[in-house]
This record gives C-alpha cells, structure tokens and sequence, in this order.
C-alpha cells in the first residue's frame, strides 16, 4: 500500500525526519531525539504536522440538530467560537471515533457551521457514518451539507509553555488581543505569518498551545514561519507527541477507546449527555439506548467491569500495550500504552483492569515478557502543567 503524504512531507525529509506509517500516512517519528523533542514541549515549544488529522465541515439549518443525532455529546449547546469533545458511537456502543468539534460563526443566510476533526485513520469512516446519518433523520434526513475537507486542509500544532508569547511574534499588533484572550477549547481566525488561520487553543500534550488549521498551498509557508520564530521551537514527531499525551492520560483511539469498547469504561461518562442530567440533550441519538442499558448495568453490577487506570512503575522497567496486570497471580487486566515518563522519571502506563482493583493505592503487577514487576495504581492524570 503507497503512503499518503502531507503537503509538509517534503519539510520533514529536509529536516532528517525518521518516518513511521500512522493510520496510512507517511508520517515523521522523530527528527534527531524524542526525547529533547519532548523536553522541549514541556520546556518551550514544540512544533507537529497534524495534517494527517480528518476536518469535516457541517452547514445548513439543521447541523446542530444533525450532530446532536450523530454523537453522543450536546453539541447544539456550544457557543460559537467554542470547541467540545465528542465521541461517535455504534448503535451497540462501541466507540467509533473520538473527536472534536467547533462551532463557527453561521453564514449570511444563517446556517449553523461547525468543523468536525475526527483522527488519521477513522476520518473516512465517521465521513461515511455522518453520510449515513444524515439521511436518517426524520422526515427524509437533516437540512446539512457535508464536506470532507481533510485532503485539502492542513492542521500544524505549536505546543509548549512558549506558544503563545511565539506565536504574538507572528501575529498583526492588532490580532494580538485575540490571542491573549483565546480560551482553551476555543477557535478563531487570524493571521499568521501574515496567512489567514483558524487557530484554536487545543492539543493533546498536556500543555499550553495551539492548532493551527490552513489549506494545504500554505501550509510549507506556515510551518517554516513557526519553526523559524524563535530558537526555543523544534519540530516534534509522533514519538514524543505519544509520550506528553500519555504523561497527560489522554486516549489514543486504537490503545484505549475502540469499537469494542465503551465511553464509562473509559471514563468518558461525562461526554454522553443522557437523561435525567440538566445538560443532557433532548431527543435520540446513535447508540443512546445501548449506552443508558451499559451504563445502568454497570451500576447494578460493578464487580468485573473493566475501568481504564493510571499506572506507576515501581522499579524502571516500562509496561507496553497488551502486557498482561496481574493480582496474586491471576490476570486481571491488560495495559493499553505504557513507557518511562521523560518528565517524571519513571514508568508510567494506562490499563483496563477490573473495577475492584482500580482504587488509588492497589498494588498490582505486569507481566513484562515472563518476569513480573511492581506496579501501583495511581490517580490521572500523571502530569498536570503548572502554568
């Protein structure tokens, strides 16, 4: 199968980037030392490509309504110029995606716009679902336009406790407020580098930083600006940006969220709005009846659900996706992703384990090929930033 590239493939090989295959795409690992890239994140800044990212944009009269149907969150309650996390669901339950979503400003003849960004390798498939879905509305299906924009759209991450005074430096004196005052979870557009950007205060490190949304022509112009900012900004590949999001207990889909999961499970209770809570959504969506009957049962019966943890090496050997976490023996779990902690300095990993072991403090073991080691069960996340 040929690799797709992004449209910054070229900028990464001239950087000396080790390239892995990612959900299809050609994607840099890292550039010299994950680990300096890390550290740079927490430290200063780092800079991604994220272009493999899906953007699906959502018009019409009805697309509030439609993604209020489409996912499991209540996304007709965003504000414009804010952002929400959602999850896309099987009629069963499963998780197909998780995602986020952004409200825009509505057009002139007043159709509601949101920005929908599921991951690398679902964005074909939740592009399908919401095709599917939006023709199953009542009365012949929901008033929205769908476009995949992901082919023609880059996504460029400036991540680190230095993004925001870089990124004024490339910013019109005149924008520079809306910077300042972007909150997290929020979006709006400005220019960049003297480029017209939808930047939003989003990430998946665990730090203070932004994304940067921009067709695909001016995306080389963009990332060559950010990086050349400022000496403190190196480019980041997927090996560190596994690393901070792991340190920050975020889930990957494919490690900890899958199709044959659930969002209770995986602690993302509070992203399904149901009945009877004052946020939950009106009406029906995907999955709603099989997500309530889940989520009952497992109140009803709480002994052996599985419950995503947080685990802390007691000694320096790493626990590794699908590694076996033991109690007295017996197999009562398995790690989802796990490796040493640069910024904490010790293994650190995320588990399905059963619910009567998921307690802060449980002493547990892993199974690392054959010798066990001492792992405990911590509060999430492992790393909060100070600032």
């Amino acid at each position: 199968m040929t690799l797709k590239e992004t449209a910054l493939h070229a900028e990464h090989a001239a950087l000396g980037a080790s390239f892995t295959d990612f959900g299809g795409w050609d994607m840099p690992l890292k550039y010299s030392s994950e680990l300096a890239e890390h550290h740079a994140v927490r430290r200063a800044a780092g800079l991604f490509d994220l272009s493999h990212m899906g953007e699906i944009w959502v018009r019409g009269p009805q697309a509030a309504a439609f993604l209020d149907y489409a996912l499991v969150g209540n996304l007709s309650a965003i504000p414009v110029g804010k952002a929400k996390y959602s999850l896309i669901c099987t009629p069963e339950g499963g998780i197909i995606d998780d995602l986020i979503s952004y409200r825009r400003p509505a057009t002139a003849e007043g159709d509601e716009v949101y920005l929908v960004v599921p991951n690398a390798g679902n964005a074909d498939a939740v592009y399908a679902e919401f095709v599917a879905r939006a023709a199953a509305g009542a009365e012949g299906g929901f008033d929205v336009e769908l476009l995949n924009a992901s082919a023609s759209t880059s996504l460029i991450a400036l991540q680190g406790p230095e993004a925001e005074r870089i990124l004024l430096t490339l910013v019109p004196a005149e924008q520079a407020a809306d910077v300042r005052e972007l909150k997290y979870y929020a979006a709006t557009e400005v220019e960049v580098a003297g480029l017209p950007v939808l930047l939003a205060r989003t990430g998946y490190t665990g730090e203070d930083g932004f994304e940067l949304y921009i067709d695909n022509a001016q995306a080389p112009q963009l990332w060559n600006a950010l990086l050349n900012a400022d000496e403190a900004v190196i480019p980041c590949g997927l090996a560190s940006r596994d690393s901070l999001r792991l340190e920050a207990a975020m889930p990957l889909y494919g490690n900890e969220l899958g199709l044959n999961g659930n969002p209770f499970e995986a602690g993302l209770g509070p992203v399904v709005s149901l009945a009877p809570a004052k946020t939950a959504k009106e009406g029906d969506f995907v999955g709603k009846a099989a997500l309530a009957h889940i989520k009952a049962d497992r109140a009803e019966h709480p002994v052996g659900t599985r419950v995503l943890v947080g685990l802390q090496g007691q000694g320096r050997r790493a626990a590794r996706s699908h590694y076996p976490v033991l109690a007295a023996g017996e197999q009562i779990g398995e790690v989802t992703s796990g490796l040493p902690s640069p910024t904490l300095g010790y293994p650190v990993a995320l588990a399905y384990v059963s619910q009567e072991y998921s307690q802060p403090g449980t002493e547990l073991q892993v199974d690392l090929r054959g010798k066990t080691e001492p792992f405990t069960v911590v509060s999430l996340p492992f790393y909060t930033r100070s600032r």
